[in-house]
């Protein structure tokens, strides 16, 4: 099952960046929830988690996956790299963020958490990975 969540995590991460919301939707529980970064209020349930990826402060961003890590209790430990632009300001950037990925016994992703790259140690605790 391991691996097929890891296919599952990569396969959210392409629908995002391919702007293709409803397959994204299709690999989620009804009551997903999304931990943003930096203490931000969380995003529960499905429709809250598309108001996430439809964001309207960028005009533009792509999502690129770096690795996949397995973790405890069938978690995922994934690393990023994100780019894109505010479309207000135009201004452009990039970072490259740490994800802790939970599933159901369906394989539907319940739970995910980012973390900033500063964070890798509370990610990998978070996921159940060891160094």
């Amino acid at each position: 099952m391991s691996q097929e969540n890891i296919e599952r995590a990569r396969g959210l991460l392409e629908a995002i960046a391919g702007e293709d919301y409803d397959a994204a939707l299709a690999l989620v529980h009804p009551h997903v929830e999304l931990f943003p970064p930096g203490n931000q209020t969380p995003y529960k349930g499905a429709q809250s988690f598309r108001r996430w990826m439809e964001p309207d402060a960028f005009s533009r961003q792509k999502i690129e996956p770096l690795e996949f890590v397995v973790g405890e209790q069938g978690r995922i430990l994934g690393r990023q790299h994100i780019r894109f632009r505010g479309a207000g300001s135009g201004i452009e950037m990039e970072i490259k963020s740490w994800s802790v990925w939970s599933f159901d016994e369906d394989g539907l992703i319940t739970r995910v958490e980012i973390f900033l790259p500063h964070e890798e140690l509370e990610a990998r605790a978070a996921a159940g990975v060891q160094d």
